[in-house]
């Protein structure tokens, strides 16, 4: 295995920030990363590369990398990882792709095991367009393994690691358990070592293992691949001719790419498709990453001016919004109704977005008696212009204050929802509208009032990951940066404690027909997987209005389950 000359708190080169862990294998090691010179979210890859007796085998793997991602940047644009810089450090190269909106196939077989024929039939063939898209080219991947395909929600898969081949003295350099038997005698890299890995990588998705199990070390690996013969697959019904085919130990007898098209194409035209389950994505990325069907929304977009154009402006953050459910019976977003457009619907998550305006019920006079509880700092932090961010909002602390109807501001009262929360909010604010997922497992709702930019959201989900930071890192801000709104984080993620649970803070910048907004999210958990969010937004010119800060104090203070 890799064994990592950085940790997670240094930095690769002084600029890449590694933060989590995508796929490990034999010699390889994928992260996801931030480049801390644009607050861009990164995807990174750490190659051991193998003793080379001949010289600058660094610069020669290097312009490989490059020349691949180049090319078929051009040729099939956004099937392939787009790598933006590639270094070598104490003899371990390190890819940086920009960041991509899909899961690891290696992770949905860790969690899943298997998948159905017409799903891993599709998915094999999106692999072998574009493997024949880079053999046209003359590019051969020949490190194609489960950890090199990442599966999109939406879309067509995106492979990665093109360009190592041919770059060092090894034929393979990673996953020894998907290199082809002429790999396993150290043989140039040629297109028929990239069909037998396909054939691998769909043996894998039917069976739920790979042909031949990784024994620890490459060499021992290797040696089975090319002495033992193929376990026959016992699950992979109509795929079985097709896997046997491209897992023929003699290249001359491997099927084509053409031949195994058609019968790939013959699985799904014949077979009842089932495909349309949800993907069981645990890191869905970027906007509409895990869109749901037969969703459900009620309430109404109003249709006042300048509220609803900022409203807008929010609701294309709260696409990205992305899902820390780990299915995806998740919310539908708010974004397409809002502008008018078809509901496209998009997961839901205790995580910062902007809501729409219109009408709703209105707030009843109840006053709950809420106990102590953290309020914000009333001092203000000033605002600075879109190239440098303001100061974050202090991280609440403690309040002494009691939760009695008098320690509310003038102008508040507290509203009893029927989901079982309650919330002071200013008079005359309603409920604007709210998103309801299937089964009931999440919900948003969005409060405000009529020409009014300012919005609160209310999000809730009893399907939460456990790390509200790792939420916002590695869900929220990458569909924030994607949707190219003008995204600027001010600070820090913060880790919390709310009510005596985890929680996280994560505040920004975003820009709309030029107006700036600015908004705070807090997402915090009240149970195992459970949780909400309450994501406050306001014009950014106006964010230390006092009225504003006011607001935002009271929300947290008197929030309660």
């Amino acid at each position: 295995m890799v064994k990592a000359h950085v940790s997670t708190h240094e930095l690769v080169a002084g600029r890449y920030r590694l933060l989590d862990v995508v796929h490990r294998e034999t010699n390889r090691v994928s992260w996801y990363g931030e480049d801390t010179s644009s607050e861009r979210p990164v995807v990174l890859t750490q190659i051991q590369l193998p003793p080379d007796p001949r010289e600058q085998t660094a610069r020669r793997a290097i312009a490989r990398v490059m020349r691949a991602s180049e090319i078929l940047g051009l040729v099939v644009p956004g099937r392939v990882g787009v790598v933006i810089d590639v270094l070598e450090e104490f003899g371990t190269l390190w890819t940086v792709a920009e960041w991509i909106d899909g899961t690891p196939l290696s992770e949905l077989l860790e969690r899943q095991g298997t998948f159905n024929y017409v799903r891993a039939a599709r998915i094999t063939l999106e692999v072998l367009d574009v493997l024949e898209a880079a053999h046209r080219e003359g590019i051969v991947h020949a490190e194609l393994s489960p950890g090199q395909v990442f599966v999109r929600d939406q879309g067509p898969v995106v492979v990665t690691g093109f360009g190592l081949a041919g770059a060092t003295s090894a034929s393979r350099v990673g996953a020894p358990s998907f290199a082809s038997p002429e790999q396993a005698h150290g043989a140039r890299a040629e297109p028929s070592d990239d069909l037998w890995a396909l054939g691998a990588l769909l043996y894998a998705m039917a069976e739920g293992r790979p042909p031949f199990r990784d024994r620890g070390r490459p060499d021992a690996t290797l040696k089975a691949v090319d002495r033992l013969p193929l376990r026959s697959p016992v699950r992979a019904g109509p795929l079985t001719q097709v896997i046997q085919g491209l897992l023929r130990k003699n290249a001359r007898e491997r099927l084509t790419a053409p031949v195994a098209r058609d019968a790939l194409l013959r699985v799904i035209r014949d077979e009842p498709d089932t495909s349309d389950e949800p993907l069981p994505s645990v890191r869905p990325r970027g906007a509409g990453a895990s869109a749901v069907v037969g969703a459900r929304r009620v309430g109404r977009i109003g249709n006042g001016g300048a509220a609803r154009k900022l409203v807008l402006a929010g609701t294309a953050l709260a696409v990205v919004t992305v899902a820390v459910l780990a299915t995806t019976d998740n919310l539908p977003g708010i974004d397409a109704s809002a502008s008018g457009a078809d509901t496209t619907p998009s997961a839901v998550a205790p995580v910062p977005s902007i809501p729409s305006t219109g009408g709703g019920a209105s707030i009843p006079d109840q006053i709950p008696q809420p106990s102590p509880s953290p309020s914000v700092p009333a001092s203000p932090t000033p605002s600075a212009p879109p190239s440098t961010p303001p100061a974050p909002t202090p991280t609440p602390t403690p309040s002494p204050t009691g939760g009695t109807a008098e320690a509310l501001p003038a102008g508040f009262r507290v509203y009893n929802a029927p989901e079982g929360f309650t919330i002071a909010l200013p008079q005359g604010w309603k409920r604007l509208s709210e998103e309801v997922s299937p089964g009931n497992v999440a919900y948003r709702i969005v409060f405000g009032a009529d020409d009014d930019p300012r919005t609160l959201t209310v999000t809730y989900s009893q399907l939460l990951r456990p790390d509200p930071v790792a939420v916002w890192r590695d869900d929220v801000q990458p569909g924030l940066i994607q949707a190219n709104i003008g995204f600027q984080r001010i600070g820090a993620i913060r880790a919390t404690t709310y009510h005596g649970r985890s929680g996280a803070d994560m505040e920004w910048l975003s820009d709309f027909e030029g107006t700036r907004i600015r908004t705070f999210g807090r997402g915090f958990l009240t149970g195992e997987k459970t949780g909400y969010s309450l994501r406050w937004t306001t014009p950014a010119a106006d964010w230390n209005d006092t009225a504003n800060r006011q607001a935002l104090d009271t929300f947290l203070r008197t929030f309660r389950e």
